[in-house]
């Protein structure tokens, strides 16, 4: 039994390592990911806010980035403002009895989102169908998306301004690379807004 757990503790590094390495080498993610907070750092001076949600784990990504910006990051500076639409109990289980659960993010951005703002869609698959028709409200506010998804993008590639597509299939690979990269952008925005 140890040596199973073993290698598959091996493995799992060895996948991970290869996953970062990936996007180490990969210039266009470095550029995907300037054009991201440009997107941002332009929206939080212009006024607007920063909306994320994602499903399961994805949702814990959208409260943590939104709590890091909220609160702090690097350093002890003024509030920014975010809002993780995955938190309230009463308004996601209101839309979904009274709309159904594919409607919990686009409702939200309805009621809450501007023109300008920006929407962090986070769906391992690009296929979440709560954050695609999250995607429709988006489009009729002028709110703009950034993406993050998995190698394929799925159905979310070609309808966020920028897409991070984490060079794997494998979901907890995906995670691991969602994790770094929504880190970086909470880590550059926070400089720009307020630099040190």
């Amino acid at each position: 039994m140890e040596t199973r757990i073993n290698d598959f503790i091996r493995a799992e590094f060895g996948k991970s390592l290869d996953n970062f390495q990936r996007m180490a080498a990969d210039d266009g993610l470095r550029e995907q990911i300037g054009q991201a907070v440009a997107i941002c750092v332009g929206a939080l001076r212009e006024g607007r806010k920063i909306l994320f949600a994602g499903n399961g784990g994805s949702a814990a990504d959208a409260q943590h980035w939104a709590g890091e910006l909220v609160s702090r990051f690097y350093y002890d500076r003024p509030g920014l403002p975010a809002i993780a639409l995955t938190t309230d109990t009463s308004i996601l289980t209101a839309i979904g009895n009274d709309y159904g659960y594919d409607y919990t993010f686009a409702r939200q951005i309805e009621a809450l989102g501007q023109k300008g703002d920006v929407f962090v869609a986070i769906s391992t698959s690009g296929r979440s169908k709560n954050i695609l028709r999250a995607l429709d409200a988006c489009e009729e506010k002028g709110v703009r998306v950034i993406g993050f998804t998995g190698a394929t993008g799925g159905d979310m590639v070609d309808r966020c301004e920028v897409c991070f597509r984490v060079p794997s299939t494998e979901t907890p690979r995906i995670q691991e690379g969602h994790e770094f990269i929504g880190h970086l952008l909470c880590a550059l925005i926070e400089s720009e807004v307020f630099p040190k």
